[in-house]
């Protein structure tokens, strides 16, 4: 490799922008109303009741969670978003009055990760000749965020909402054809938690098989926990 060579490779987004509420509030949505259902199945099997209740079960958790899944979202990251910019805004400040304060608390940062601490204030004190470029690289060293990557909370939201009307519509999928029984609403449940695991993988480092069978299992307990208090519920009531 030559010295002009320039070696790059790239990184997957790790700061979750839209996949993450997608891919998670589809989770959630699949895991709960599952659970909700399953737990309505467990006291209906019980009290001889059919399946309408358990569909109208899985329709008002459908609804209700998404619309719940979008406000926490919005409100979550528009109160992040509140946050990072009131302290853009303090840093802007302190730069502008004390810019040499702010050269050198930068330029100890750079030396405490084994900069040159004469050259780390030799760069600090250049870079303070462009405020928004000093601004950038005080707040992406302080805070771990710079202006412009804050992330959108109606995307964040919608994301939610939409994946999550998904995830919680699956398991009314069998009912919407004519099952009868909860025992297709599950197969067809757990089909979508080994899917959607599999598709967590693409935001951590596990492989697609282990994230799908982790899912899987886990919104399995969730399911047969809530059908036998569903059971013991409707037994007693009954």
């Amino acid at each position: 490799m030559s010295g002009h060579d320039v070696y790059e490779h790239g990184h997957r987004d790790v700061t979750g922008g839209w996949l993450r509420p997608a891919v998670f509030g589809a989770m959630d949505g699949l895991v709960s109303n599952l659970s909700l259902m399953a737990g309505i199945a467990g006291g209906s099997a019980a009290v001889g009741t059919g399946t309408t209740p358990i569909v109208l079960a899985g329709l008002a958790g459908l609804a209700a969670g998404a619309f719940s899944m979008a406000a926490g979202e919005y409100i979550s990251v528009t109160s992040q978003a509140e946050l990072a910019e009131q302290e853009f805004e303090n840093e802007r400040l302190e730069l502008r009055r004390n810019p040499e304060s702010e050269a050198r608390e930068l330029a100890a940062i750079w030396s405490s990760r084994g900069v040159d601490r004469e050259l780390a204030e030799q760069v600090a004190l250049q870079l303070g000749r462009n405020p928004e470029a000093a601004l950038e690289v005080h707040a992406r060293e302080e805070l771990g965020m710079a202006p412009g990557e804050l992330p959108n909370p109606w995307l964040a939201a919608g994301s939610s909402f939409i994946s999550f009307v998904v995830g919680a519509a699956i398991p009314l999928i069998p009912f919407l054809f004519g099952a009868q029984t909860f025992m297709w609403s599950l197969i067809v449940s757990l089909i979508g938690l080994f899917g959607s695991g599999a598709l967590v993988s693409r935001v951590t480092a596990r492989t697609w098989w282990f994230s799908g069978i982790r899912q899987l299992i886990i919104g399995a307990l969730a399911a047969v926990v809530t059908y036998g208090i569903g059971t013991i519920v409707g037994t007693s009531l009954g």
